[in-house]
Formats: C-alpha cells, structure tokens, sequence
C-alpha cells in the first residue's frame, strides 16, 4: 500500500502560509507527495508545470477565487480530482462546486485523517481503480 502512496501527488493551494506548510508537512509525513501554491493564478500556472491527481482548494483567496480556479481547471480539461476546503459553508458556494465538478468539500479546519481519506478517494476515482 505504501506504492500506492508515493504516486499520489497533490497540490495544496491556500492564501494561509501557515496552513500550506502544516499541511506539506503533514501529506508528506503521510507518504503524499506535495507541492503547494499561495494563489490561484500560482495554481494554474503550477498544473501547467506539472501533472497532480488532487488539488486541495481554498474558496477564499484573494484575486481568484477557489470556484474560479475550478471553473478554469476543468475548462483547461485537468484530470485532476478537486477537494475544496473553506472555512466558510454557504449552500451558493457548495452549488457551484458541485456545477463545476469538485469531487468534494470539507470545512476548515477539518479532521486530517478525514483529509486523507478524502485524498485516497479521489486519487482511486482519478485513477479508475474505485470499486462498487
């Protein structure tokens, strides 16, 4: 199982420095491999460097925001599984999440083991490897 792991690669992206280096931290004591991004034009620009199964995506950042950074993630075709963290539940946010594909939503902080569950899941959908 720990291969498995070390495949993962996920980008973290979050205006909160501290939060984005607690969470490298953690993902890459988990075996995840991670890189991480302060914005959402750092994010795009990063997916076009370089190929990530999830990308972990703050809704709240300035400039461009987290459902627009989607919305340009899944119009540039990026395969990658989406998992939006917000520290703020607005039912209008979650609809458009949803309208644009995100594979799921967690509230900040959240639990991160429940994280990484979440990151497991949306690797296996990316992958195909999900079984009903």
């Amino acid at each position: 199982m720990n291969d498995i792991l070390e495949t993962i690669r996920v980008l973290v992206v979050d205006d909160e420095e501290r939060f984005r280096t607690t969470l490298l931290k953690i993902l890459k004591a988990k075996g995840i491999q991670a890189a991480a991004a302060p914005d959402g034009a750092a994010a795009l620009a990063e997916i076009e460097r370089c190929a990530y199964d999830v990308v972990l995506l703050d809704v709240k950042m300035p400039g461009m925001d987290g459902i627009e950074v989607l919305r340009n993630l899944r119009e540039r075709g990026c395969p990658a599984e989406v998992i939006i963290l917000s520290g703020h539940a607005a039912v209008d946010t979650a609809m458009a999440i949803v309208r644009h594909g995100a594979f799921d939503y967690l509230l900040k902080p959240c639990d991160i083991e429940d994280l990484i569950d979440k990151i497991h899941a949306a690797y296996d959908r990316k992958a195909g490897t999900v079984l009903h």
